[in-house]
């Protein structure tokens, strides 16, 4: 067959496949073209091959169910999809699935003042939530730098975390309940908005963080709470790794943090030169520096806290906003960190270690690193405060991103295996997905992922559920 023939074929069986998912879905519903092919079937990963065979675009619950009973009988699999905004390969195609978006499914339905419970579609932006919630004098705490076009299914779908970690928690703690359509096309409606609910197995936390591998999330009833003070926002500029836990105990001695951050002078430095317009907090250069936000009130002891550090010698300097703006401009400095290296194509790993391990497993990764690969760049950032750490390896610009990509691959397992002797995680925030599904064994015991797979068997007998993330082929 010559590639002309081949390539007519393909395009042939995917017109072919969308008559048949005509059948539950309008035709304007579907697409098969190249260019939605490509925007929709991957993620921010960028480093894994796509081949999706089409892409639809649900508009109601309904749909969703017709298209998980008709996907058995067409032989085809579903890749749930939002913002694309994740850094696991959880949302990528790469074996003619069907990618399942949730972009029309974006609306807020319901929202009880008296619970304080927002009743939304799983596709609705994160920061469209966050712009409701304010304009109820409310607040919704999961913030991150992509709250802008991430969205809450796949918040949910990953338990997504953020800057605020510390003092809010992760997104499950914000889940009143979910309207959840499984892999056999049942819908599940858990929890129902309850505080209190002691009728067994609450099933809605399976699906939190199962990426999508149990089912699809169709709408979610979301607990605000009430608008935090005005915030103040400190940076501070640390010579040594070890000061940075005193600094946060200190801290928290004083006041009660939002946020508390931590960025190295490189990751610095990469911001600065990606955005002109912002300059360093202070004249001194820090190997590194800490970011912490809290309520205005509480303004006097994170001073005298400051300065009990500062008297310590566990602060170089430091500086406060002095208005909003000013606050919006160092929160740039933590928040701009991943946009301006994503030139570099960079190899990310999101950690999690006990707080009190942080300096030395900093020490030793950056030692591995070093060791096997001197040639690259390591920029360290994080949500220190909760023991989450973003591990970035910046890609030389003589290496192809295939050769970088094996070459950061190698040295996982022994990254991980220092993890895994803290009792750690090999995947805080962003899911396991695709990058880290062959490592799950480092942060899970063998009896829980034949649990997990159980219970994938449960959810989803046929297998049809965004297969080949999470749990590798040997455990499903």
């Amino acid at each position: 067959m010559t590639n002309i023939e081949s390539s007519e074929k393909a395009v042939t069986g995917k017109e072919s496949l969308a008559q048949q998912l005509a059948r539950c879905l309008d035709s304007s519903q579907i697409a098969v073209d190249n260019e939605s092919l490509n925007i929709w079937g991957t993620d921010w990963t960028r480093s894994f091959s796509i081949n999706p065979s089409a892409i639809v675009f649900p508009k109601t619950t309904e749909q969703i169910v017709e298209l998980v009973k008709l996907a058995p009988e067409l032989g085809i699999s579903l890749v749930p999809s939002g913002g694309r905004t994740g850094l696991s390969g959880g949302a990528v195609a790469s074996d003619n699935e069907v990618v399942v978006s949730m972009d029309r499914m974006n609306q807020i339905l319901d929202f009880n003042p008296v619970d304080r419970i927002v009743r939304c579609q799983a596709g609705l932006i994160t920061a469209k939530l966050q712009e409701f919630a304010a304009e109820q004098n409310l607040f919704y705490p999961v913030d991150f730098a992509s709250s802008g076009s991430s969205q809450i299914g796949g918040n949910i779908a990953t338990n997504a975390g953020g800057i605020r970690v510390i003092r809010y928690g992760m997104t499950r703690e914000s889940i009143a309940g979910l309207k959840v359509v499984t892999g056999t096309g049942d819908v599940l409606d858990l929890n129902k908005g309850l505080m209190k609910n002691a009728t067994g197995y609450d099933l809605r936390h399976f699906f939190i963080g199962s990426e999508g591998t149990l089912g699809i999330v169709t709408e979610a009833e979301i607990r605000l709470i009430p608008q935090p003070e005005n915030q103040i926002v400190q940076v501070l500029g640390v010579n040594d790794l070890r000061n940075i836990l005193q600094v946060l105990q200190l801290f928290q001695s004083k006041i009660t943090l939002s946020a508390f951050e931590f960025f190295s002078d490189l990751a610095m430095q990469k911001v600065l030169e990606h955005r002109d317009a912002l300059q360093r907090p202070f004249s001194e250069v820090c190997p590194y520096y800490v970011l912490l936000e809290y309520d205005e009130s509480e303004d006097d002891s994170a001073t005298e806290a400051f300065t009990e550090a500062y008297e310590q010698t566990l602060v170089l300097d430091g500086i406060v906003s002095q208005s909003l703006q000013q606050a919006a401009s160092l929160w740039e400095l933590r928040e701009g960190i991943s946009e301006s290296i994503a030139p570099y194509t960079p190899y990310k790993n999101d950690v999690s270690v006990p707080v009190k391990d942080i300096p030395d497993f900093l020490t030793e990764v950056d030692q591995l690193v070093q060791t096997h690969y001197p040639d690259f760049e390591v920029c360290w950032y994080g949500h220190i405060g909760d023991g989450n750490l973003h591990l970035n390896i910046l890609r030389p610009s003589d290496n192809t991103i295939e050769e970088f990509y094996e070459r950061c691959h190698s040295i996982s397992p022994m990254l991980f295996e220092k993890i895994q002797q803290r009792r750690g995680s090999i995947s805080a925030e962003h899911g396991v997905g695709l990058l880290k599904r062959d490592f799950l064994g480092y942060s899970r015991s063998d009896a829980e992922m034949r649990l997990m797979q159980q219970l994938k068997s449960v959810f989803d007998p046929n297998g049809i559920m965004n297969p080949g993330k999470l749990l590798t082929s040997s455990t499903v």
